[in-house]
């Protein structure tokens, strides 16, 4: 088997695998946005690197739309202003950049999700304890073991894998049911 067909075939078996694990875990994820949304309340999404980048996706299709058009849900990657960032790591250390603005936006009632493939991101973990000390229902999608992340959480999805891009691929791709489930409880959405 060439390099191609292996990646390919290691991201369909991590996705084979997701699909026998996971389905309650899926849904509950849902659930709780969809009854956030439902409750005039917002979600904060957040992750380092790669993940930062999953965060601000899906935030994007939940401000904008993922498969119709509707109004807007009020969905926050914390991970994109630059200098909210860059002043917290340079006064404080770059572990406060999330726990810091959990503790200035959110409320109780709000949802936080977060990206962590190993789940042992300290800024991350600091940023869930604060978000539950809030009241908000933390979030967490990470890699096979679940890390610190797994136990930190009310709903923890858990990839099982161990490999980087295959974990972020699952991510992406649950992100993306997600935003269906809740267009189409919200809004009727249909899969077209």
């Amino acid at each position: 088997m060439d390099d191609i067909a292996l990646q390919l075939q290691e991201s369909i078996d991590t996705k084979r695998a997701l699909l026998s694990a996971n389905l309650d875990v899926v849904r509950k994820i849902a659930d709780a946005l969809i009854g956030a949304f439902k409750n005039n309340r917002r979600v904060y999404l957040m992750g380092n690197g790669g993940s930062a980048a999953d965060a601000q996706h899906i935030a994007g299709e939940l401000i904008g739309r993922f498969k119709i058009n509707r109004r807007p849900l009020p969905a926050i990657a914390i991970t994109t202003d630059t200098s909210v960032i860059t002043a917290l790591a340079n006064d404080f250390g770059y572990d406060t950049c999330f726990s810091r603005q959990i503790e200035a936006l959110a409320a109780s009632g709000d949802v936080v999700l977060a990206f962590s493939t190993s789940g042992n991101s300290k800024g991350i973990l600091d940023a869930v304890k604060i978000a539950k000390n809030i009241g908000a229902t933390t979030i967490g999608f990470t890699g096979k073991d679940g890390g610190l992340l797994k136990d930190a959480v009310d709903i923890c999805l858990r990839v099982p894998s161990n490999n980087t891009p295959r974990i972020q691929e699952c991510h992406i791709t649950v992100g993306h049911i997600v935003c269906f489930i809740v267009e189409k409880e919200l809004f009727g959405a249909t899969n077209k």
